[in-house]
């Protein structure tokens, strides 16, 4: 039945990828999580209430996250290049033509690459807590965060529930490594270059009181990508 919501693996770049897959609409939409993230964790209500008539909806766990595990994840300087290859093979492995990317956080980014370097596969972009740079600020905020026996309780138990301890507190410490990496570059630049080539119609989202992802972040994507909103 369309409600029903399935959950399988399909290799993509020689890694077994999970996701979940839900609705019968002929518009198609990945949901990509953010940090840690996997469908379930970040998208729950998305695949439970998205409108099934309308909407194909996919919710999938970038490599080392989720249930995409093996491999273990890492942080390479092109993880999220990689992950954008991932999550646009892995929507044409299940034979999507055109699809819409919704992006949370570093999934966000993901997107952001994804659409640029994809024009024709992507119909439409929907962003939240993204950024396209790392700062001094940024990298500060960053490190706040390293010690996952300082999360809350909300935001903590269901990544521990999913990863375990252990994985869960020591891919935080890679990613907070993996992502400062960035505040090397000039302009602390992830993808700055690629927004101009983003041409399918882009919608901006940001949280006023979003803890991780200072506004100007949001502002600065809005302005670089054409006839955003």
């Amino acid at each position: 039945h369309s409600t029903s919501i399935t959950s399988a693996k399909i290799q993509v770049n020689g890694v077994h990828l999970h996701y979940q897959q839900t609705g019968e609409g002929s518009h198609a939409v990945l949901l990509l999580p953010g940090m840690l993230g996997s469908g379930q964790t970040d998208f729950g209500p998305q695949l439970k209430s998205m409108n099934k008539q309308l909407f194909t909806v996919v919710a999938w766990d970038p490599r080392g996250y989720g249930k995409s595990i093996p491999p273990s994840r890492d942080f390479p300087p092109d993880f999220f290049e990689r992950d954008a290859k991932d999550a646009v093979d892995l929507m044409q492995a299940l034979k999507f033509k055109k699809f819409s990317l919704l992006g949370w956080s570093d999934g966000g980014i993901t997107a952001l690459i994804a659409a640029a370097k994809y024009p024709n596969l992507i119909h439409k972009l929907v962003v939240w807590g993204a950024n396209a740079s790392v700062t001094q600020e940024d990298v500060r905020i960053y490190n706040g965060i390293r010690d996952v026996s300082k999360w809350s309780e909300k935001v903590k138990k269901p990544l521990e529930e999913l990863y375990g301890h252990k994985y869960f507190a020591e891919t935080c410490e890679a990613w907070v490594d993996g992502i400062s990496r960035f505040a090397e570059n000039s302009d602390g630049n992830i993808c700055q270059q690629l927004l101009p080539d983003i041409k399918c119609p882009t919608f901006i989202i940001h949280g006023e009181k979003d803890p991780l992802v200072p506004q100007a972040h949001a502002e600065y994507i809005h302005k670089h990508i054409k006839g955003s909103r």
